[in-house]
């Protein structure tokens, strides 16, 4: 192998890291997985005869790292009332690394919001790795196969089935994912952040969509409707259960809007950290809260106390 090895491979690091992301949405273990691919790759180093790129050899021992994994993992219940985020696995990307990659294509927003992360973990592993190569990297379907060792009319055909798959899975109507949240998606956090520190649960309900829809990996209860969400949040608000005082932090993530909740109880001098709420946004109001658990703060750079 002629190239430096270190030097050459951390120049993928990034792109692997979302590659791996993609097919596995979790963030710890394709954060794992990028380190097995460089272990598997530096102790292969000698192999590698440069019949394909360096990278293209980096991808085919990182796609293959994770669908060792996709394949190990229980099947997903699914039925027609099921939100597709309601994935135990699912965690969220820092935009912060996203940011560190500079090929947009590679981290194109549209196929990194979790809506998209999730429907993908209803395929199975080859039609996902398929549909991530072909669909998402834009690879030809000859290089697809070569790297999973399959033929192109398997390859088309696998990609097909993901694709009508897909379409189950996918909300009706997407985002619009030209930039940056617009004036009025900014409008619609900066009221619901108001309303979760003032505790307004009137002023929270009028930021939700009626179908409004709630999930909470690893946990397998998801809700839907935004008078069940006023239900369930009351106590925690300003119920017996109530937390206390509250601050909101905006941050980014998936390239969606997203959000820090802190929280102090009565007697106490700081804010702790509570969960994290990644939100989906469509004509003006939320249509879905995804709430990760406070073991995320620490990989979007956020203060352990306000």
């Amino acid at each position: 192998m002629t190239v430096d090895f270190t030097q050459e491979a951390e120049r993928y690091r990034h792109e692997l890291r979302v590659h791996c992301y993609r097919l596995l949405g979790s963030f710890d273990e394709a954060e794992d997985l990028v380190q097995e691919t460089f272990l598997k790759a530096w102790r292969a180093r000698d192999t590698f005869e440069g019949r394909s790129s360096f990278r293209a050899w980096l991808y085919r021992i990182a796609t293959n790292a994770c669908l060792d994994v996709i394949n190990r993992r229980p099947p997903l219940g699914t039925t027609d009332d099921m939100p597709a985020a309601d994935v135990p696995w699912l965690q969220p990307f820092p935009d912060s690394l996203l940011d560190d990659e500079p090929d947009v294509e590679v981290v194109a927003r549209e196929t990194i919001e979790l809506a998209f992360l999730a429907a993908v973990q209803h395929l199975p592993a080859k039609q996902r790795a398929v549909l991530v190569l072909r669909d998402v990297l834009g690879w030809p379907a000859s290089e697809t196969a070569a790297l999973l060792e399959d033929t192109v009319p398997a390859v088309n055909s696998a990609l097909q089935r993901a694709r009508v798959t897909m379409r189950k899975h996918l909300p009706e109507r997407r985002a619009d994912w030209s930039g940056e949240p617009n004036p009025r998606e900014k409008a619609v956090v900066r009221k619901f952040v108001e309303a979760t520190e003032r505790c307004d649960l009137e002023m929270m309900a009028a930021a939700l969509r009626e179908d409004v829809t709630w999930t909470m990996p690893p946990q397998p209860e998801w809700y839907r409707g935004r008078d069940a969400l006023i239900e369930l949040w009351t106590p925690v608000m300003i119920g017996p259960e109530a937390f206390g005082e509250w601050k909101v932090v905006e941050i980014m993530a998936n390239r969606q809007p997203a959000l820090a909740n802190y929280a102090r109880k009565p007697g106490e001098e700081c804010f702790t950290p509570v969960a994290m709420d990644v939100l989906r946004i469509e004509d003006g109001v939320i249509t879905e809260i995804i709430t990760f658990p406070s073991d995320r703060f620490p990989h979007f750079g956020l203060p352990a106390t306000l």
